[in-house]
């Protein structure tokens, strides 16, 4: 099942870089890192590599590709040939070749397209990364959508199969969304899916309002409300890793903590339904 064995990966999105949360990552046992092409300024893997070169050898690395720096500042594109470029910089700028690469918000560039087209121009992003992995310039491939509904309007079927599918996750996340999820891995055949952002961007009020340890098994009394909602995003949808990015060790550590709880699947099961009922009424 999946989150049956979660798996906590350090995001880089928000993060300056610095050795001494990769440092404390690593004592905390935290041995996944996900980053992309243009965190950072379109520094992220230089910056990598200039303070911890000598300790990536130690993580599970995951990057993304598609969204390229331009005139007019950044731009998404699922063109083949640029995406096969940008892996074999990336693995130029890491000193190594990624683990996982993934297609970084193909539904960008599928906005006003036809069902058709959107096939083939995912068809050929999809097939370039597979081919990366098979010649090996990284270990899998995968995608990284922040809303996977217009995907599932392309007609994924037929195209090739991600090893990895990432999404948002958590209860900040709607319905319809976590809906498509569920269609769109089924339809995709995709392997594991990953969760990201599980608290919404930094919505920490919302946590003040909302209590979600109820979605833990007890005990879970020494669990704060953040830890409790990060906990239970591995059911929303179901994934086997959560990104989640942090500068602070100690909020670090109290999220490695959390993945000690049990989740009350019943209750997540419940939640859903509820929600569904709403979106009908």
């Amino acid at each position: 099942m999946h989150g049956a064995d979660p798996r906590l990966v350090l995001g880089l999105h928000r993060s300056r870089h610095h050795r001494d949360l990769l440092t404390a990552a690593l004592d905390l046992s935290v041995t996944a890192l996900d980053t992309a092409a243009p965190y950072l300024g379109f520094r992220s893997h230089a910056a990598l590599t200039e303070a911890a070169a000598d300790l990536l050898p130690r993580f599970t690395l995951s990057t993304k590709v598609g969204f390229f720096p331009s005139a007019g500042g950044a731009e998404h594109s699922l063109d083949p040939v640029r995406l096969r470029l940008a892996v074999e910089r990336a693995a130029r700028e890491l000193g190594r070749e990624p683990d996982t690469v993934l297609l970084h918000n193909p539904e960008q560039s599928l906005t006003g397209l036809s069902p058709a087209d959107g096939h083939a121009l995912l068809g050929d992003a999809c097939t370039a990364l597979a081919d990366a992995a098979r010649d090996g310039l990284c270990s899998a491939w995968g995608v990284a959508s922040w809303d996977p509904r217009p995907l599932g309007m392309v007609r994924v079927h037929g195209l090739p199969s991600p090893d990895v599918l990432m999404v948002r996750a958590g209860f900040l996340v709607g319905i319809d969304l976590l809906d498509a999820t569920t269609v769109l891995r089924t339809a995709w055949r995709a392997g594991e899916t990953w969760g990201m952002s599980p608290f919404g961007g930094g919505h920490r009020k919302v946590w003040e309002e909302f209590d979600p340890r109820p979605f833990l098994r007890p005990p879970h009394d020494d669990l704060s409300r953040v830890q409790a909602a990060f906990r239970a995003a591995f059911h929303l949808p179901s994934a086997s890793a959560m990104a989640v990015g942090t500068d602070n060790p100690g909020h670090l550590a109290q999220l490695v903590q959390a993945l000690g709880a049990e989740v009350d699947v019943a209750a997540v099961s419940q939640y859903l339904r509820t929600l569904h009922g709403h979106r009908q009424s």
